[in-house]
């Protein structure tokens, strides 16, 4: 998994973080989802890592990385915390500018690391996700019934009690479809009872802080400047729960483009191939 490349755990001002990195030429910042790590991007990294320096961490509160400490409005485990966490990480390997792309959970952290430093990210990929605040502003009973896990989590104490009676129960995947290596990673990270947490905490946060954030950004205004590139997956509900995607974006970030892709929600490990073509054309354009 990931050959060629370096496993090192990089200590910053606010998080210390386990990061996966190589290849050679421009740099491109890949962030998971839940309940995912990094190595979600074993199938990914390596095919972009021919033209382009990939650089893979374990977001601050999952895998590996350090847990932020709780508090009441879960500021620690904002978007806008780990977007400073992305920008301390590429200050720390040399890259005062880059392209990013974000899957699902990873995708609010990568919208919010274009808008807070525009001046840092010269490209920006949205996977599988609209911004928060669309997605709860569009809640109806379809949203409920297929995203109920938003408002569980968004609970305190329970959710980590029922993830943690059964972990594997919960989270289901399979070493077949992940990859053995990914897997074994997916495995210790759902076991791990602070892992666990700091991944229930990101949606605490959204319910609150990072809406509040996508908020003030839309009354004043504020859009991504960079060109953007929305992919999602033709077998997951993004699209049938909210439609047009693209015009979702669009008063978001007005260079969009992008299509969705024949694979269920995990596309870095359903259709790598696919995904890695769309990455490479757009950040070659």
């Amino acid at each position: 998994m990931f050959e060629g490349f370096t496993l090192e755990t990089i200590e910053l001002p606010e998080a210390t973080l386990r990061v996966r990195h190589g290849g050679k030429g421009p740099p491109i910042l890949l962030l998971h989802g839940h309940p995912r790590t990094h190595a979600t991007w074993h199938r990914v990294a390596p095919l972009l890592a021919a033209s382009h320096t990939v650089i893979c961490p374990d977001l601050r509160g999952f895998g590996r990385s350090s847990k932020p400490a709780d508090t009441p409005d879960h500021s620690g485990s904002s978007k806008r915390a780990k977007a400073r966490d992305c920008v301390a990480l590429m200050d720390h390997l040399g890259f005062p500018t880059f392209a990013l792309a974000g899957h699902d959970r990873g995708c609010y952290t990568a919208f919010r690391t274009a808008m807070d430093h525009p001046d840092r990210i010269g490209r920006l990929a949205v996977l599988d996700a609209i911004p928060i605040i669309e997605a709860l502003e569009r809640c109806d009973a379809r949203f409920a019934q297929a995203w109920w896990h938003w408002f569980f989590f968004g609970q305190a104490e329970k959710p980590e009690r029922a993830i943690l009676a059964d972990p594997k129960a919960w989270y289901t995947a399979s070493p077949e479809r992940m990859g053995p290596e990914a897997y074994a990673d997916f495995l210790e990270a759902i076991h791990d009872p602070a892992t666990v947490h700091g991944m229930v905490e990101d949606y605490r946060a959204g319910l609150g802080i990072d809406r509040d954030h996508d908020a003030q950004d839309r009354e004043a205004g504020r859009q991504v400047g960079c060109p953007v590139l929305c992919l999602w997956s033709l077998q997951d509900d993004l699209e049938k729960l909210f439609g047009d995607i693209i015009g979702i974006w669009r008063p978001w970030a007005p260079d969009i483009r992008g299509r969705g892709i024949d694979c269920g929600h995990h596309m870095a490990e359903e259709a790598p191939e696919a995904l890695a073509q769309e990455l490479l054309a757009f950040l070659a354009d």
